[in-house]
């Protein structure tokens, strides 16, 4: 078997023409997207809308398409890279938080599923290595589809949302095993004994134990030295595809499944500091290549035989035993506070990983056209059910559920939760005004402890769930808890409040970024939707959990004196980065919050300026002294620097040479800004700028002090010789209609510079470029200056026609003189066009 291994013999089987291949691809991608787009504005799961797609542009329908070994290999990438993103999505903790119960349910959602489809199997007169494949095929739940409609239903943090999040998760875990050992079984030579079954099963438990206890030792270390390391931009994903592909081919050596191999793999990169970045990179080429997979089940499917009625029987008995086993899975959580029948339906859809198990039967040969078309239409079927099932139930649940606790006549001694046996309660009915505010702190603690049914009920709104939101009002209290869940909180209680309705009433704005993750279909497991990645690695830089190397970093963060506002900055960061309009959405959500004016535009601040030393730090003159002193300028304070910069870093993905010289520009942003500058900005480097310029002035010059009190700006731009020269156009400063004009030669052959001394006035700077143009001289450049008293000095970088003679400035003064006696009327400019720098200036 060689499932997802890119060898050049199946390259050179691949002998389609290549202008075919390329077009092939073409309409899959397209098909695939539109597919999906389609699939969730109707509601329903993307994996139907991309398995419809393929069997829509497949021989079946319009034959545009067909199965070749290229589709096969994307395909196959496609599996290997979604088997990677369940790994690196998954929280082992979250199954070790729903123990027993989860494990039960797993336990018997596998069990009797798998029996009962190999008694069917049997029943149809299938051979015993085709019962085995049907029935591994019935055995494993959907994580994703489950996680949606859960969410959907804002049931999540429920026990029962809980256990069956819990349980799909060993259902992956335990499918995979029982994948291996059918694999095994069936391609092998000699007979089915019990011995050879166990031997099968050893192997395949000891790779997942051995590999993932030494791959998630050694993984995080070995990637954090490649961070470290590294040069150039992508060696960490790249690195990360390869070390998956090594897995890979280590579990095929094992003849297990090389999809065992990538989702160990993805345990292993998940643990890494680096997997926040890995996931980011890989993202968009899983949204390229796990489409096709799902497409290729559908253009290898012959929807004729889902006509015949051999299919149709088998396929009604295997959805009938699907839905069942799933059912009956729910008396595993015998003994809790839940709905056992809630917890069985949640059980039912089989989804992507159903497919997995199909395709790689008809691939290996095992399963005929009949029993691959009825598989699919199992899952299919699974898929679609489940939604209106689970809502159903649980709208009964709902129905049937009231709050036994009374109105409280005040608040008890010890506050509205109570811990009691690992769950977070309520200790009295709250009146409603304090919905809000017991939200989040029941936030920060469900992130050790579960939420009592009481709790979820309380919080939850009433009425219908497409009913519009009634927008809680924010305190100082409120505020005050939201920063202490800033700190202490994880995906588990943010999860907590989307589920619960809270972040939609109070953050509405987070809560459609959440809404949008969820739609993502490569967001498999239901903890990476409520995972803030940017407020995570600021949490971990809090606390000192960093590299050597970004140990400093730590101790500048120690070093803020709101370092409050950095969190709410790397939240709204998170929060809005795919979003549209991320600036006015961010200013949306602080204008929520029950803050000063002062910290709101710092936190704006920081969100709207957090590329401004990544940008800076890679330009060719981002390191000049007047370069680092316009920084300086412009954030004008040791601690707004000192955020950026620890910002700059958390936000990763820099190179080595992009730390350096990130690092570099810090340190000269901060010797600009001065320590002991009372103002913020340092006066050496400007005072030394005047001193130099002053120096070469005749003694007791009147041009000296024009220079003590000239623009920052215009300082920072200009050299002191320059400036010595140019302040003596406007000293003293002419009358209105008067100018005075110097033209030096400015480098190569037809370039000067023209500058212009004269009394500010409207329209000043159109009136002298008009004379420029007049004169044949066109501007590259220009620095312009005023001052409180009137003065408006204008030099111009021009260039002109070589064989023209050096531009008179007697004529341009006289030009000038004349040009303001008449009324500006400037000409119409249509071919005209202005760009802007937002992230490198902070002047736009």
């Amino acid at each position: 078997m060689n499932l997802g291994l890119l060898l050049p013999g199946t390259l050179a089987a691949a002998q389609a023409p290549s202008g075919r291949v390329f077009l092939d691809i073409l309409i899959v991608v397209v098909a695939a997207k539109l597919a999906a787009e389609l699939a969730e504005r109707v509601k329903v799961p993307a994996v139907v809308g991309e398995i419809t797609a393929g069997i829509i542009i497949g021989p079946s329908a319009l034959g545009w398409v067909s199965a070749t070994e290229v589709l096969t290999i994307l395909g196959e990438l496609g599996v290997i890279l979604l088997l990677l993103e369940v790994g690196m999505q998954m929280d082992l903790r979250e199954l070790k938080a729903v123990g027993r119960s989860a494990m039960s349910v797993a336990a018997i959602g596998v069990v009797v599923p798998f029996a009962a489809g190999f008694l069917v199997a049997d029943l149809f007169g299938l051979t015993s290595n085709q019962a085995l494949f049907i029935s591994a095929a019935l055995t494993a739940t959907s994580v994703g589809i489950t996680a949606r409609v859960f969410g959907d239903l804002r049931a999540l943090a429920t026990g029962e949302a809980r256990t069956v999040l819990g349980a799909a998760v060993a259902d992956d875990v335990i499918g995979l095993v029982i994948l291996t050992v059918v694999v095994r079984i069936v391609t092998g030579s000699g007979s089915v004994t019990v011995l050879s079954v166990t031997s099968i099963l050893a192997v395949a438990v000891a790779f997942l134990v051995v590999c993932t206890g030494v791959g998630t030792v050694l993984a995080p270390r070995l990637f954090a030295t490649i961070d470290r390391h590294s040069r150039s931009s992508g060696t960490l994903f790249a690195l990360g595809l390869a070390f998956t592909l090594g897995i890979a081919q280590l579990a095929t050596v094992a003849k297990l499944a090389p999809i065992v191999g990538a989702f160990v793999a993805g345990l292993a990169l998940g643990r890494s500091q680096s997997a926040g970045r890995i996931q980011r990179e890989l993202t968009p080429v899983g949204h390229l290549f796990i489409p096709v997979f799902f497409l290729e089940i559908g253009i290898n499917t012959d929807i004729a035989q889902f006509a015949k009625p051999a299919v149709i029987g088998l396929a009604g008995a295997l959805i009938a035993v699907a839905i069942v086993g799933k059912v009956i899975a729910g008396l595993g959580a015998l003994g809790t506070p839940t709905n056992k029948l809630l917890i069985g339906l949640g059980m039912i859809p089989r989804g992507e990983v159903g497919l997995i198990f199909a395709s790689i039967g008809l691939r290996e040969g095992i399963l005929t056209g009949n029993l691959y078309a009825a598989i699919l239409l199992m899952v299919l079927v699974t898929t679609l059910i489940t939604p209106p099932l689970l809502s159903i139930q649980y709208a009964r649940i709902r129905k049937g559920r009231g709050s036994a606790l009374p109105p409280a006549a005040e608040r008890p001694p010890g506050g509205w939760l109570s811990i009691d046996h690992d769950t977070v309660d309520l200790a009295a009915k709250p009146p409603d005004d304090q919905l809000l505010p017991i939200a989040l702190e029941a936030a920060i603690r469900v992130s050790q402890y579960a939420p009592s049914r009481t709790l979820l009920d309380w919080l939850l709104p009433s009425g219908e769930t497409d009913s519009p939101p009634t927008i809680l009002a924010w305190t100082p209290q409120s505020t005050s808890l939201l920063e202490e869940l800033l700190e202490k909180g994880d995906h588990r209680s943010w999860r907590f409040l989307d589920s619960t309705a809270v972040l939609e009433r109070c953050m509405p704005e987070m809560a459609d970024t959440i809404r949008r993750r969820r739609q993502d279909p490569s967001m498999l497991d239901p903890g990476g939707v409520h995972q803030w990645p940017l407020l995570g690695q600021l949490r971990r830089i809090a606390r000192g959990e960093v590299t050597e190397r970004d140990a400093l970093v730590a101790t500048r963060y120690q070093s803020l004196a709101h370092p409050r506002r950095l969190l709410y900055a790397a939240l709204l960061i998170d929060a809005t980065t795919d979003g549209p309009n991320p600036l006015q959405t961010a200013h949306s959500l602080l204008n929520r919050l029950h803050i000063s004016e002062e910290e709101a535009d710092a936190i704006a601040q920081l969100v709207s300026e957090q590329q401004l030393l990544r940008a800076n730090s890679v330009r060719p003159d981002g390191l000049t002294s007047e370069s680092v002193m316009r920084i300086a300028t412009h954030l004008g304070n040791r601690e707004r620097v000192t955020a950026l910069y620890v910002l700059s870093v958390a936000l990763g993905g820099l190179d080595d040479w992009e730390r350096r010289l990130l690092d570099e520009l810090y340190l000269g942003v901060m010797a600009g800004l001065g320590v002991s500058s009372a103002a913020g900005i340092s006066g050496s480097f400007l005072d030394r700028k005047r001193a130099d310029a002053i120096a070469l002035l005749p003694p007791r010059s009147a041009s000296a002090e024009r220079i003590t009190v000239a623009p920052v700006q215009y300082l920072l731009n200009e050299e002191p010789v320059d400036i010595a020269r140019q302040v003596a156009l406007i000293q003293p400063i002419p009358t209105r209609g008067r100018f005075r004009v110097d033209v030096q030669v400015d480098g190569a052959p037809g370039a000067w510079r023209v500058e212009i001394g004269g009394r500010d006035q409207v329209g000043l700077l159109a009136l002298t470029t008009a004379v420029l143009e007049r004169a044949r001289l066109d501007v590259v450049d220009a620095v312009i200056a005023t001052w409180g008293d009137g003065g408006a000095l204008q030099a111009f970088r021009v260039t002109s026609d070589p064989e023209l003679p050096t531009p008179d400035p007697a004529s341009l003064q006289s030009a000038l003189t004349e040009a303001t006696s008449h009324d500006l009327v400037a000409p119409a400019v249509l071919d005209a066009s202005i760009g802007f720098d937002d992230a490198a200036s902070p002047w736009h």
